[in-house]
């Protein structure tokens, strides 16, 4: 018998991944946590039966969400990764001999040891000393935060259950709040092509542009998201993600990828015309 796993995006269209065997499954105080082993994808994370991450694919999220404001912001030391309980996002910070601190706070304890357990590749470098975990809602610690940091990384579920306030208003309020007088903020934007996730992406965008003197939208294919078109938000109290960036300082830092470039860098902001439209409609 085969078993597959299928996320549903709309009444009408799923995603389904044939699994091997399931590694590992708990119910914690937040969420259900799931991990299986396929032959398509690897090894792969589900929360509350939402894919977060695949080891055929994360590499192309925890790339872009990182690379593209690292690129701009050459002198960010100090960072805060709100969610990332996976560790992706870490391992590609700890990358910039530049980086002092990182602060990663995730609500869910569970997620981060299990990815600890089953995931070394993307939770392999959580140990690394310039990392600190906080254990607790992201919302709570962020209000405590005064220009502290020089870019926060919002790598939170879809904006329900344990993320849902991670889309408030407040929350990106509190964000700029927290950041220092040229920090940036990334967050995970969503999909902008089934109609649940445009709405979501919206609302979210709206709520950036009234917190944010600068704010644009980039884009990313990632086969095992939502349609596989991937959105991510750059907001900054001064600093523009082109006119900013400075291709050839980076390029020296020698970072290995596999997916971002500095030329995907000033692709990524060209959307497409739907994708514009949905954005104008909210700014």
């Amino acid at each position: 018998m085969e078993l597959w796993f299928s996320e549903r995006y709309t009444p009408n269209a799923q995603f389904s991944i044939r699994v091997d065997k399931q590694i590992f499954s708990t119910q914690s105080e937040f969420q259900r946590i799931d991990i299986f082993d396929s032959p398509e994808f690897g090894r792969f994370l589900a929360l509350d039966g939402y894919l977060m991450c695949t080891e055929k694919d994360e590499f192309i999220y925890h790339e872009m969400i990182v690379h593209v404001p690292m690129a701009v912001h050459k002198n960010a030391r100090k960072i805060l990764v709100i969610g990332g309980g996976d560790g992706g996002v870490v391992r590609e910070l700890v990358r910039y001999d530049r980086v002092e601190t990182i602060h990663l706070v995730e609500i869910d304890p569970e997620v981060v040891q299990a990815c600890k357990n089953y995931m070394p590749f993307t939770a392999g470098w959580l140990n690394d000393p310039r990392v600190t975990i906080f254990y607790e809602d992201g919302l709570k610690y962020i209000r405590r935060q005064v220009e502290e940091y020089d870019l926060i990384i919002v790598d939170s579920t879809d904006p329900f259950g344990p993320g849902e306030g991670l889309f408030t208003k407040e929350f990106y309020g509190n964000c700029f709040k927290a950041l220092k007088e040229d920090g940036v903020m990334v967050n995970q934007h969503e999909s902008p092509f089934y109609e649940n996730d445009a709405v979501a992406m919206q609302r979210a965008h709206k709520r950036i542009v009234q917190s944010f003197p600068i704010s644009r939208v980039y884009q990313a294919h990632i086969p095992s998201y939502s349609s596989g078109h991937w959105l991510f938000g750059f907001a900054s109290k001064k600093l523009h993600p082109l006119r900013d960036f400075d291709p050839e300082s980076w390029k020296a830092l020698n970072i290995k990828t596999r997916y971002y470039t500095t030329v995907l860098h000033t692709g990524c902001f060209a959307l497409p015309a739907y994708v514009e439209e949905l954005l104008r409609e909210v700014e």
